[in-house]
C-alpha cells in the first residue's frame, strides 16, 4: 500500500457512543516522501553507532540500569506520577510517604523493562510477551484491579469519561483480531518495510488499539526498545523516547491522533523519525560524558588513596556507576568492613567532591554521585 492512500480507520457505532476501527497494519507500505527517507537514514547512521558503543564500553550493564531507571521515571510521568529520578534511585522507605504510590508505580516500570528484556533470549517479541509484561506492570499498584497481563474484555477510553472522551479505542471484541495482525506485522519477512518504520507503524497501532484497559502509554512506549533489542538494531536496551515524548507531550498525542483524523501517516512518521534522531543523538553523547567522567575520576581521584584503600575505593567507584545512591550501611556490605572503615571512605569521597550528602539529616543519611547522575537528566 502506498502510504499516500491510506485510510486510518472508521468510526463504528455503539450503545450511545461511537469507538474507531483501526485499519490492519500487516502489509506493504511504499514510501516515497523525500524527508522521511533522508531522516530515516540520518536515524539508521546513529542507531548503529550507539549500538557499537554499547558493545565496546566495558560494564556496559552498569550505565543501562541508569538509562533504565530514566525511562521508567518519564515515562510514568508521561502519566502522571510525580517521581524523579533522584527518588527512584534510593529505597521506597526513604521517599516521602505521599509519593510511595509513584515511586512504586515507577519501581513496576523498572521491573517490567528488566523482566521484557531478559525473556526476549527466551522467546520472541509477541503478544504473550506483552501480556506478562503488562502483568508486572500493575502489580500491586493503580491498576491493579484492570485485568493485569490480560486483553481488555469492556470498552476503554481517554478523557475523563465516556460521554467526554477525547477518543475511544475499538471495541473489545475486536482487539484479539487487532492485536494478532500487528504480531504479524512485527514478524512478517515476507514485506519489506525498514525496521524504523515499522516500529513507528507499530507504535501508532499499539496506541490506537490501547488493547489494556490501563498501562497503554508505558507499554506502547516500552515496546519501541523491545522491537529494537529483539530484530538486532541494538544489542542492549540503551535507547528510549519517551524523554522525547515528554519533552513534546502535546505534539506527541496530537500527531497520534491526527493520523486517525486526518489519515496522513507522514506527520506521525517525520515526528517519530525526529524523535530516533535526536534520541540516539543524545544517548550517543551520554556514553561519551561518562566516559570521559571515568577516565578522569581515575586519573586525578583514584591515586590519591592509599594503595591499602586502593581496593575498597575501586570497589565503591565501580558500584556507584551500577547504583548511584549510597549509604553507610550499603558501603560497609560492600566492602566488608567495619563501619567507621566505610564511613571514613564515603567522607573521602565527598571531599573529592564525588559524592554528595543530600538528605540534610544527621542520621540515615544518603550519599549521591550527582555529577553521573546529571548526565541522565538532560
Amino acid at each position: 500500500m502506498n502510504i499516500s492512500v491510506f485510510k486510518s480507520g472508521e468510526y463504528e457505532q455503539q450503545y450511545e457512543y461511537r469507538s474507531f476501527l483501526p485499519t490492519p497494519i500487516n502489509r506493504e507500505w511504499i514510501i516515497s516522501d523525500p524527508q522521511i527517507l533522508t531522516l530515516l537514514e540520518e536515524a539508521n547512521r546513529l542507531l548503529g553507532e550507539l549500538n557499537a558503543f554499547s558493545q565496546l564500553i566495558p560494564d556496559v550493564d552498569f550505565f543501562i540500569r541508569m538509562h533504565i531507571t530514566k525511562e521508567a521515571t518519564t515515562s510514568s510521568r508521561i502519566e502522571g506520577t510525580q517521581t524523579n529520578i533522584e527518588e527512584a534511585l534510593v529505597g521506597k522507605l526513604d521517599v516521602d510517604p505521599e509519593k510511595r504510590d509513584d515511586w512504586q508505580e515507577v519501581h513496576n516500570y523498572i521491573q517490567a523493562i528488566n523482566f521484557a528484556i531478559k525473556q526476549l533470549s527466551q522467546m520472541p517479541l509477541s503478544n504473550r510477551l506483552l501480556r506478562d509484561t503488562h502483568a508486572v506492570l500493575l502489580r500491586g499498584v493503580r491498576g491493579k484491579h484492570k485485568q493485569p497481563g490480560e486483553f481488555r474484555t469492556s470498552q476503554n477510553w481517554i478523557g475523563v469519561s465516556l460521554q467526554h472522551a477525547t477518543f475511544i479505542p475499538p471495541h473489545h471484541q475486536h482487539v484479539p483480531d487487532l492485536m494478532s495482525d500487528l504480531e504479524k506485522f512485527m514478524h512478517n519477512d515476507q514485506i519489506h518495510v525498514p525496521h524504523l518504520l515499522k516500529i513507528a507503524l507499530i507504535h501508532y497501532q499499539f496506541e490506537t488499539i490501547h488493547p489494556f484497559l490501563d498501562g497503554n502509554g508505558r507499554l506502547g512506549r516500552l515496546l519501541i526498545v523491545l522491537y529494537l533489542v529483539s530484530f538486532g538494531l541494538l544489542h542492549k536496551p540503551a535507547l528510549y523516547l519517551s524523554d522525547f515524548f515528554e519533552r513534546h507531550k502535546g505534539e506527541y498525542y496530537d500527531q497520534l491522533m491526527a493520523v486517525r483524523t486526518t489519515h496522513k501517516l507522514e506527520p506521525w512518521l517525520r515526528f517519530f523519525l525526529l524523535g530516533m534522531r535526536e534520541t540516539t543523538g543524545l544517548s550517543i553523547q551520554v556514553f561519551k560524558d561518562i566516559l570521559a567522567l571515568k577516565e578522569r575520576i581515575e586519573r586525578k581521584h583514584m591515586p590519591t588513596f592509599h594503595v591499602r584503600r586502593q581496593a575498597n575505593a575501586q570497589a565503591l567507584m565501580r558500584s556507584l556507576y551500577r547504583a548511584p545512591v549510597t549509604n553507610i550501611k550499603m558501603v560497609t556490605d560492600l566492602i566488608q568492613a567495619q563501619t567507621n572503615t566505610a564511613a571514613a571512605l564515603i567522607d573521602d569521597f565527598v571531599k573529592l567532591g564525588i559524592l554528595k550528602e543530600f538528605t540534610g539529616q544527621k542520621r540515615n543519611r544518603l550519599f549521591i554521585f550527582e555529577e553521573y547522575v546529571r548526565l541522565f537528566k538532560r
